[in-house]
């Protein structure tokens, strides 16, 4: 049997503000280089981080939770004009914390 994939908690947020801000300008260069850049990869970023910055100013400190919420909430976002999705956004919000934070993201974290 194998072990279930830790879950990863963040620190407490000091400035959940600041995190969104980061968050939002560090996705929307993420969703330009991954495909090509578009206007609607602004919106995009700018909605994934109001969800994570309300989590993080509500406690949540549950990288799978945010990620989870992230998921959730972006499923009524209209993704026609876009390349992307509600999973995808969600996974690279997850990939770049983990990377500011110096966790390979590869693999569950370690």
């Amino acid at each position: 049997m194998t072990e279930p994939i830790p879950s990863i908690t963040l620190p407490p947020a000091t400035d959940a503000i600041e995190e969104g801000k980061w968050l939002q300008s560090t996705l929307k260069t993420w969703l330009d280089r991954e495909f090509i850049p578009e206007s609607i990869n602004l919106t995009i970023a700018q909605r994934a981080a109001q969800i994570y910055t309300r989590q993080r100013m509500e406690g949540e400190n549950d990288l799978g939770a945010l990620v989870i919420a992230i998921v959730t909430e972006m499923q009524a976002f209209n993704f026609q004009e876009s390349f992307f999705g509600e999973f995808t956004v969600a996974n690279a919000v997850s990939d770049l914390i983990l990377d500011s934070l110096g966790m390979d993201n590869r693999c569950c974290g370690n």
